[in-house]
């Protein structure tokens, strides 16, 4: 399945890296599209909001989405990854993952293991 991801910082990139998924998408400004089904990685900006540029993205490209995870810091507390149940929420996804920054080895398990649930 197709991994989309955003990135600012690197972590997300990290993270996706490890996957060893090929089939990926960066979003850079939000005016990216996909055609095909997609599993949704973000960062979560300010105090646990979705992204603009992913947002977007979504704007365009959410009949695709079929689950979301996110990085995120856990000094940030209640908004730690919020933006992934923000995106859940709002398009009726699951939420396959949340680690903090560029994730752990058991993080990339688990999240590989979930999506080949899908």
């Amino acid at each position: 399945m197709k991994i989309v991801y955003a990135s600012r910082t690197g972590n997300v990139e990290s993270f996706v890296e490890k996957l060893g998924v090929e089939d990926t998408l960066k979003i850079e400004t939000g005016n990216e599209t996909v055609n095909e089904p997609y599993v949704l990685v973000t960062f979560t900006d300010g105090y646990g909001e979705v992204p603009e540029e992913v947002q977007d993205f979504l704007d365009n490209n959410a009949e695709h989405l079929v689950a979301v995870a996110a990085s995120g810091d856990t000094s940030y507390g209640e908004a730690y990854c919020l933006s992934a149940d923000e995106i859940a929420d709002t398009y009726g996804v699951p939420i396959l993952a949340k680690f903090e920054f560029d994730g752990e080895p058991e993080d990339v398990e688990k999240f590989l293991n979930e999506l080949n649930r899908l």
